[in-house]
C-alpha cells in the first residue's frame, strides 16, 4: 500500500512541475495565421526552443526572459489585471526576407526582438527591429519606431 502512494504522489508532483514547465513554453508549437496582419505577412509561424519559423523560413531564436503582466499589457492593449505574462526573444531575420505576398516583417530593418504571451487558443506576436532590448513601456510603445507589427494566431 505505501509503494503505490509513494507511486501516486511522484506522479502527482511530476505533473504539478510539468504544468509549471509548460506555462513557460506555452507559446512553443504550430500557430496558423488568424488576423488580416499574419495572413498578409507572415502566414503561419512555428515557435520551437531554439529557431522560429515563419512562412516556412526557419531562424535561430534565443529567449531572452519572461515579459510581467503590466509589459505584456503595453504592447498587446491586453488587461493587465489577467496576470498574463509573456516571453521576449532575440532572432535575427534579415530585412531582405520575404514572407506571403512577398511582404517584410520591419521594412529595410533586421528583425531583432519577438515579443509573445497567449490567451486561450490565440498567440499574440509583436516583431521589434534595433538593436536594444524594446522598452515594454505604455509610453515607450507608443513613442516606438522599432515596433514593426502586431500579429495574432490560433491552434
Amino acid at each position: 500500500m505505501r509503494k503505490w502512494t509513494l507511486i501516486a504522489t511522484g506522479l502527482m508532483l511530476t505533473v504539478g512541475c510539468g504544468g509549471t514547465r509548460m506555462e513557460a513554453q506555452e507559446d512553443r508549437g504550430l500557430w496558423n495565421a488568424a488576423s488580416s496582419e499574419a495572413k498578409a505577412v507572415t502566414s503561419d509561424i512555428a515557435i520551437g526552443k531554439d529557431r522560429v519559423t515563419i512562412d516556412l523560413a526557419t531562424f535561430p531564436l534565443a529567449a531572452i526572459r519572461a515579459l510581467k503582466p503590466v509589459e505584456v499589457s503595453a504592447v498587446f492593449d491586453a488587461d493587465v489585471n489577467a496576470g498574463i505574462g509573456g516571453r521576449l526573444y532575440r532572432l535575427d531575420v534579415p530585412a531582405r526576407q520575404r514572407f506571403a505576398h512577398k511582404n517584410t516583417l520591419c521594412g529595410d530593418e533586421n528583425t531583432q526582438w519577438m515579443a509573445t504571451y497567449v490567451t486561450g487558443p490565440a498567440l499574440r506576436v509583436a516583431f521589434f527591429s534595433g538593436d536594444e532590448m524594446p522598452v515594454f513601456t505604455f509610453e515607450a510603445m507608443q513613442k516606438s519606431t522599432a515596433l514593426c507589427g502586431k500579429f495574432i494566431y490560433a491552434r
